[in-house]
């Protein structure tokens, strides 16, 4: 048999697409503190493909603290066509794509080990941006696409109105190293203890499971205390096995519904219940839309449209508390209203934002950290 070829990883082409990103020939500005704080916070007014490739280099630990990001949220235009007050949002898709895996590329090299990566798009260019983040962080890093409920209203002019955006998430360790470190959502489920059960208030779960994966031994005839024999549902086979079932029997952890002769549940603690699997949809009546963060920044710093958009302070809180713990790293290359860095700061996370329009950052972002009480950060320029 002959050798087999490697297996290259897909890649998105494009016209005018480089080869190699050759960092050697691009600008890396030195980043001037213009305002010195007093943590490890950081605002940076520059633009980002630069600054990224400034905090990759060997100094970065001044700027990052000597820590690696933890999440790195990336919000850029969409390009959608429109123009907006503090951003223009038409380019040419080519160009759109040069810019995206620049940034990309950079930001590969400050990334946690156990960090992720959350690329928040609409329509116009989400599909592209997947592939990208296929190319830059390969495929096994894919987690889940998150679909965000933007608008709740119905807008008629369009063919369909669109009502949602799209969040890829990349984790470079991978899905399953990634689930091991990150955090579940909060268990609002409802805990009793009608048995006086000296370990606390419970809740009860099937002992059964989807017999698609099961071994012989997850089959068998459970007695239940009033001499009911009782085999698994049909499709689904015992959770234990026969002998662990048994201990779990004596240890007290097996419900009896039904006086004794319905089928048997695990009693679960609420000590031992971690949190919750994120889903991939996520409502506005959970994390705010559109509307409610225009509210929110109109709150904190007046006028009458500040930022053409901002994102939900309540999406934000649910993207650090699954990504991160306290004392983290966040980044946010495209930092805008300052969204993230006033979240990150209130959940006790260190983080990094750029921004490159300097009106934005010195007449919204800062007005608006400062009035959310972010605490302290230094203010960096980019010098020449």
């Amino acid at each position: 048999m002959g050798r087999v070829a490697p297996v290259e990883r897909p890649e998105l082409r494009w016209p005018g697409k480089a080869t190699d990103v050759v960092e050697a020939v691009a600008h890396v500005p030195e980043l001037v503190v213009e305002q010195p704080g007093v943590s490890d916070n950081v605002l940076i007014i520059a633009e980002n493909g630069a600054a990224l490739r400034a905090l990759g280099r060997s100094s970065r630990a001044d700027l990052l603290a000597e820590s690696l990001v933890k999440l790195a949220y990336l919000d850029p235009p969409y390009n959608t066509g429109n123009r907006f007050d503090h951003y223009d949002d038409a380019m040419h898709s080519a160009h759109w794509l040069d810019d995206l895996r620049e940034r990309l590329l950079s930001l590969k090299k400050i990334m946690h080990t156990d960090g992720s990566i959350w690329l928040h798009l609409d329509d116009s260019e989400q599909h592209h941006g997947r592939c990208l983040m296929d190319e830059v962080f390969g495929r096994e890093a894919f987690v889940a696409t998150v679909i965000w409920q933007r608008r709740t209203s119905r807008d008629n002019r369009t063919a369909f109105s669109i009502s949602h955006d799209y969040i890829h998430v990349y984790a470079p360790a991978g899905p399953k190293r990634w689930k091991q470190v990150r955090n579940g959502l909060a268990d609002n489920g409802a805990f009793a203890n009608p048995d006086n059960d000296p370990r606390g208030p419970w809740r009860s779960v099937p002992l059964s499971a989807q017999a698609g994966h099961a071994t012989a031994s997850q089959f068998y005839t459970i007695t239940t205390p009033r001499g009911l024999a009782l085999e698994p549902p049909p499709g689904r086979c015992w959770t234990y096995t026969a002998s662990r079932f048994q201990e779990l029997v004596e240890e007290g952890r097996v419900y009896w519904p039904k006086g004794g002769l319905g089928r048997p549940r695990l009693k679960r603690f609420e000590g031992e219940v971690t949190g919750l699997a994120p889903s991939t949809l996520w409502l506005a009546d959970e994390v705010g839309d559109n509307a409610a963060a225009k509210k929110e920044l109109l709150r904190s710093v007046g006028g009458d449209r500040p930022f053409d958009t901002p994102k939900p302070e309540s999406l934000m809180e649910r993207i650090i508390h699954v990504a991160t713990d306290p004392g983290d790293l966040v980044l946010d290359p495209y930092l805008g209203s300052g969204t993230t860095a006033l979240v990150a700061a209130r959940m006790s996370r260190r983080w990094v934002g750029v921004e490159e329009q300097e009106f934005t950052v010195r007449n919204i972002a800062v007005p608006r950290l400062e009035a959310g009480g972010a605490g302290g950060f230094a203010l960096v320029v980019a010098g020449s």
